[in-house]
């Protein structure tokens, strides 16, 4: 009977690196406006986050008030080629500055390492796709943080989240036989959505990443009062996740470890 975690599986931009997750979504924001002049808030950009990022325009088009703006600017509702023309201009400033925000979030490095004491595999996963992913892995390495395997949401013809595929993947080239024994931790609830649809335990991320969006300036020098309505915030964007966990940051991590591996022992599974 499997009785330890064997592997964990981390999301990028606001579970490990970047926190609150802006490269991603200022970018967003800025190829909009560059593309067809037409702007769109922050707030809004962060609605579909965890997808990949074709996916991530075309929804972010779809989202009521964002629709109604466009069809009142351009006539219609965003179409594939608006997608696609907002994608083209989206990548290559991606690509540019995504290494501008490889900076690890505060403990990710020690958990990490600490996980690693205990012979427990470090996967990885993302909405980037390839070409951005491949600027942001040595930026990271600098900084301390080299994962075992990372695989990017454009690597699989199968697709990429909400589906299990960069997990499995991320499986196979771990060489790791039990879903049971793996664990996805991430700042979206796509991200989360792909985590339970592969069978692991999951662990959702309040205050880092996505869904509260605090640079790490703010949550440092947050006072209790204004961290509990950004949890808040982030515990509702989560509340029908499904998520097995829900914690702050990467740093409260160990103790979530130890209780699955307390449930494993008693013969539960995800």
């Amino acid at each position: 009977m499997t009785t330890h975690v064997k592997a964990v599986m981390f999301d990028w931009a606001g579970t490990v690196v970047d926190f609150g997750s802006f490269a991603p979504t200022t970018i967003f924001v800025e190829a909009f406006k560059r593309e067809y002049d037409f702007d769109i808030s922050l707030e809004e950009a962060r609605v579909p986050m965890g997808l990949g990022k074709w996916e991530h325009i075309q929804a972010v088009g779809a989202l009521p008030e964002v629709d109604s703006r466009w069809q009142t600017q351009f006539g219609q509702s965003m179409q594939k080629e608006d997608i696609d023309k907002i994608y083209q201009t989206f990548m290559p400033l991606q690509v540019k500055k995504v290494a501008e925000h490889a900076d690890l979030i505060p403990g990710a490095k020690e958990v990490i390492d600490g996980l690693r004491e205990k012979g427990i595999k470090i996967g990885s996963c993302t909405g980037y796709p390839r070409v951005v992913l491949d600027e942001l892995i040595p930026a990271a390495k600098n900084k301390g943080y080299s994962p075992d395997c990372a695989v990017a949401t454009d690597d699989l013809k199968a697709g990429g989240r909400p589906a299990p595929y960069m997990l499995l993947q991320n499986m196979i080239e771990l060489a790791v036989d039990e879903v049971k024994a793996c664990v996805k931790v991430d700042d979206s609830v796509p991200g989360i959505t792909e985590g339970l649809n592969a069978g692991m335990w999951t662990v959702g991320l309040l205050l880092s990443g996505n869904e509260a969006g605090l640079t790490q300036e703010q949550f440092e020098h947050a006072d209790e009062a204004t961290l509990a309505a950004a949890r808040v915030k982030a515990q509702d964007a989560f509340a029908h996740s499904g998520a097995h966990y829900l914690i702050d940051t990467i740093a409260d991590l160990p103790g979530v470890i130890a209780d699955i591996e307390q449930r494993l022992a008693n013969g539960e599974r995800p």
